[in-house]
């Protein structure tokens, strides 16, 4: 199984930018999907994540900017980030529980850089 992701970039303040991510390989199942984030010497954290059903939760700094969604038929999550800011700067991970019929747990996918410019 992999997670690609893709979408980051650099953009100015205010800007806007759309993650997409992935699941290939083998797939049984995909229960939720979401989004992290880190910056150097801070601790990776949750961005935004939705359930299978389609139900969403948000970091209390993103919420009204970012808008996470999916596709099950793509095995793909994207994040729509509006309204950037310098303090989004990151790298953003996409994770996923995931069933392959050998693993039943936590995938993630490699990382996309995300810079925004003041």
């Amino acid at each position: 199984v992999q997670l690609q992701a893709s979408g980051g970039g650099l953009v100015q303040s205010g800007g806007s930018l759309r993650l997409s991510c992935a699941a290939s390989g083998s797939i049984l199942s995909i229960d939720r999907m979401g989004w992290y984030r880190q910056v150097p010497g801070k601790e990776r954290e949750l961005v935004a994540e939705i359930t299978s059903s389609g139900s969403t939760k948000y970091a209390d700094s993103v919420k009204g900017r970012f808008t996470c969604s999916r596709d099950n038929a793509k095995n793909a999550v994207y994040l729509q980030m509006n309204s950037l800011k310098p303090e989004d700067t990151a790298v953003y991970y996409c994770n996923t529980d995931l069933n392959n019929g050998r693993y039943n747990g936590r995938w993630w996918g490699q990382g996309t850089l995300v810079t925004v410019s003041s």
